[in-house]
């Protein structure tokens, strides 16, 4: 069976965007003639047929929110949709909740009219699917990127100030050499951890070892590979004496990577992670984490979202702030072994 044509192969052979395909075909009166007649010509060639269901929900409410990631492993994520998925019942929403690496899947879904507006991550959002939400007032709200537009808001932690908060109890007690082990490449709360460690630790006037920067991938197996080989294959004497993990289950990897090499935290390294998720009540030792909000991000990430779609507002950035919790895996440098 033929896959059906797309919006985005429309657009590419009228060499138009995908917003201008859309406002074409949907007879907005922006496009210039000549556009139009380009992009109708491109659409009968390929034997393009809209999203006959989107047409027929385009004058009334879905009483459907998006949720679109490209994941929902980890505690994040199930926290995150128990709290968008709780509140969105409050209000008589579902959560239609998309799993896709594919920029195109998200694409062909908001342009369809399936939810009244959607709950996202930057990874799946480039510029051209941001001009289309822009251009198409498309409610939005984002977790990951700081924007806001006349219908897009976002609702972000306070990872960098994380970053510092984290930093700066390492440094009170006397640590200098602090290693990181960041996220995935291009995720804002990674990015930004980063930047808050890299300014506390330039504020101290202390060096940052690129070799102390290892990657985590806010995953437990990945944390734990990368810092029992960084173990066993790096003298002893250049070790730093803290290690500052990108999310919690990165730092349960990095605890149980150097238990592995008969060491111990906090005698041997202090450990801090970011986001005090629930798996920490049953760790032992208890980490020492920074606390992010989550399930208040999900909750308020669906009542902007509806103040979006009810027009009682123009979008606009929160910043959610976070406190640190000390736990069992830090300890003063001097008294470490």
């Amino acid at each position: 069976m033929k896959e059906r044509v797309t919006i985005r192969e429309v657009a590419k052979e009228a060499n138009v965007s995908i917003a201008t395909v859309s406002k074409a075909l949907n007879d907005v009166d922006v496009v210039k003639p000549k556009t139009k007649e380009k992009v109708i010509a491109a659409a009968k060639k390929l034997h393009y047929t809209p999203n006959l269901m989107g047409k027929n929900l385009k004058a009334k409410r879905t009483k459907m929110i998006g949720f679109y990631t490209h994941t929902i492993i980890g505690p994040y994520f199930s926290t995150l949709i128990e709290a968008i998925v709780k509140e969105a019942e409050k209000h008589h929403y579902g959560v239609n909740v998309i799993i896709s690496s594919d920029k195109q899947v998200l694409t062909s879904h908001l342009l369809g009219n399936m939810v009244d507006g959607f709950i996202g991550f930057e990874d799946l959002i480039d510029d051209e699917a941001l001009s289309t939400i822009q251009s198409e007032r498309i409610n939005a709200v984002f977790m990951d990127r700081q924007i806001n537009d006349r219908s897009i808001s976002s609702i972000v932690f306070a990872s960098r100030k994380a970053g510092r908060l984290a930093t700066k109890e390492l440094i009170a007690k006397g640590h200098q050499k602090i290693g990181f082990l960041p996220g995935h490449p291009g995720v804002y709360d990674s990015d930004e951890r980063y930047l808050g460690y890299i300014q506390a630790m330039r504020a101290a006037e202390l060096t940052v070892n690129d070799t102390w920067i290892i990657p985590g991938l806010f995953e437990e197996k990945a944390s734990f590979e990368n810092i029992d080989h960084y173990l066993k294959t790096t003298d002893k004497k250049d070790w730093p004496t803290a290690w500052i993990a990108g999310n919690d289950l990165s730092a349960i990897g990095v605890i149980k990577a150097v238990e592995a090499n008969n060491l111990q935290v906090p005698n041997d390294f202090s450990v801090i992670g970011f986001d005090d998720i629930e798996l920490l009540r049953y760790f032992k030792p208890r980490v020492t984490t920074v606390q992010n909000p989550i399930r208040t991000q999900g909750k308020e990430a669906v009542i902007e979202l509806l103040a979006l779609i009810a027009g009682d507002k123009a979008g606009e950035n929160k910043i959610l702030d976070c406190r640190l919790i000390r736990g069992e895996t830090t300890t003063a440098v001097e008294l470490q072994k």
